[in-house]
Parts: C-alpha cells; structure tokens; sequence
C-alpha cells in the first residue's frame, strides 16, 4: 500500500497510524530520510494490500450522519451513524480500515474496525440510542448488526473517505 505524506507528517505517526513497526516502513522504503519528510511523498506501507486493487470503498458524511457502502462505484447500502461531538469530532480525509477486532467490550460493542488514524475506528456501540448524534469520542458509531454486516463484506485495506 502507498501513503501520500500530508504536511506536517512525520514517520513516527506514520508508522503509529497504521500499527506498522518503523523499521519495517524504513526496510520498505530504502533511501528515505525520516526526518525530511515532504508534503505528497509517497512512501510504502508494508504488509496492506493497495486499496484501488479493492473493489469497495466506504464514504462517511459526518453532517448528515450517514456511512456509505459502495462496491465498484455503485452503493450497495447506506447505515445511519454516530459521530465525533464537539471537541472530539470525527477526522475527515481518507483513510483505510488496517485491521478488525470482533467483540472489543466495553462501549464498542461486538465489531471494532480500526482505521489508519491512530485511536480511530468504526464500530459497534452499547447505546444504540446513540446513532444519529454526536457523542462519540470521535470514532464511527453504528448499531452492531449494521458493524457485523459491514466488516463480513469489507476487507483490510478498504478505503474509508469521512468529509463533513
């Protein structure tokens, strides 16, 4: 998989975003230079499949509280969510789910998909009543028979693209 180097980046968040260990990040790219990173740098993440070979891709709008499923461009199915409230609000820009844990406990319900933005993810919750607000700490809400389906149909590597 390709990360393209956003400004301010460094390769230690890097490599903490997506739970990779730095020396594999450096094995991978040979030559680069950590502490002179650049904006639009492109840099290899070993060990994730590149998302454009995926046929799916997942695309949350935080406003209207909705979280997309589309397979070949075409939607298959659309969820309502919950959102990041105020002072913990939701991340936009794209990402990708890296990695699934089913039955986390605790206020995540019975799925945690994590994405490549460190203490991110979509997932379950314990408070059903809760999907259509904003109370999340900032993550993905949804209602856990909606999170199960989700993460049987989407793989690692999947696309995730939040805008508000």
């Amino acid at each position: 998989m390709i990360h393209t180097v956003k400004a301010g980046e460094t390769l230690v968040q890097i490599s903490q975003d997506y739970r990779t260990p730095l020396s594999s990040i450096l094995a991978a790219n040979l030559g680069i230079q950590p502490d002179h990173l650049f904006s639009g740098q492109q840099i290899i993440i070993p060990g994730l499949p590149d998302p454009e070979a995926i046929p799916y891709h997942i695309e949350i709008s935080t406003n209207n509280r909705w979280l997309r499923l589309y397979k070949n461009n075409i939607l298959q199915k659309q969820y309502p969510i919950a959102v990041g409230r105020m002072l913990h609000e939701t991340p936009v820009g794209s990402f990708i789910i890296i990695n699934k844990a089913p039955n986390p406990g605790g206020p995540f319900g019975t799925m945690w998909m994590s994405l490549s933005k460190e203490h991110y993810g979509i997932h379950g919750t314990n408070d059903p009543s809760s999907i259509g607000h904003a109370v999340s700490h900032g993550c993905i809400r949804m209602q856990n028979r909606d999170v199960e389906e989700l993460a049987s149909i989407v793989p690692i590597g999947t696309e995730v693209v939040i805008h508000p």
